[in-house]
């Protein structure tokens, strides 16, 4: 009887080992499938290979999900929207892209949300707040959507706005070089407000903005919420 007894309970206490381990290995974020291309632009391998932004792509994988987040040429690149598009591509875009571009296209307008190959995105707003590269009347966007169970945002050209208090998001991906986007210091502040697990830092290197800026951010946010400076692909 003792040794049903002491059967009985190593076999729950690895039931709830294993299950504790389950639980645990979903709220673990996987960098390796998170690759930075340069500037806004980001490959990221889960259900489906999803590219953000595609801009100066020098080699990739073909995309199932193409999320673009306005008609910017650095951000909407027809040419290199080819190098990564194959048949059943779903691009999405706003309408102001979408006309530059061909194939399976959503557009889409912020407070939207859709489902595309089972990836749920939930189109966010991104604009200027003092200056006028990217004004709110355009509709322009950022997105959230859930990959292997993380919540992942994409800001887009966009400086801190209101908004980011409501945002939920595992992962944020944040422009952080100032002149058409939000500095550092506000990056900083957009991150605090949006408390995801890891934030990471882009739109710089390329356009405006350096590695200095990127490394300003990781040392406001540092003890807070950690910081992952990507090397570019």
């Amino acid at each position: 009887m003792k040794k049903l007894i002491v059967r009985a309970f190593i076999l729950s206490l690895l039931i709830t080992i294993c299950c504790f381990a389950h639980a645990f290995g979903k709220e673990t974020i996987d960098m390796k499938d998170i690759h930075w291309l340069g500037h806004d632009t980001f490959k990221i391998v889960g259900e489906n290979i999803i590219y953000t932004d595609p801009f100066k792509i020098k080699k990739g994988d073909l995309a199932d999900i193409i999320l673009i987040t306005h008609e910017h040429h650095d951000h909407c690149s027809p040419d290199d929207v080819k190098k990564i598009q194959k048949n059943n591509s779903v691009i999405v875009t706003t309408p102001d892209c979408a006309v530059k571009l061909s194939g399976n296209i959503k557009t889409v307008k912020p407070g939207d949300s859709l489902t595309v190959n089972g990836i749920e995105i939930e189109v966010v707003p991104a604009y200027n707040t003092n200056k006028q590269f990217h004004t709110k009347n355009r509709n322009w966007v950022g997105y959230i959507f859930t990959v292997n169970g993380q919540r992942i945002y994409i800001a887009g050209d966009t400086d801190y706005i209101p908004e980011m208090k409501t945002f939920k998001a595992d992962i944020a991906l944040l422009p952080v070089s100032g002149t058409y986007v939000m500095t550092a210091d506000e990056a900083v502040r957009a991150a605090l407000d949006i408390n995801p697990k890891i934030a990471i830092p882009m739109h710089y290197n390329s356009i405006v903005g350096s590695e200095k800026d990127a490394e300003k951010f990781a040392a406001g946010l540092k003890g807070r919420i950690e910081v992952k400076i990507l090397k570019e692909e």
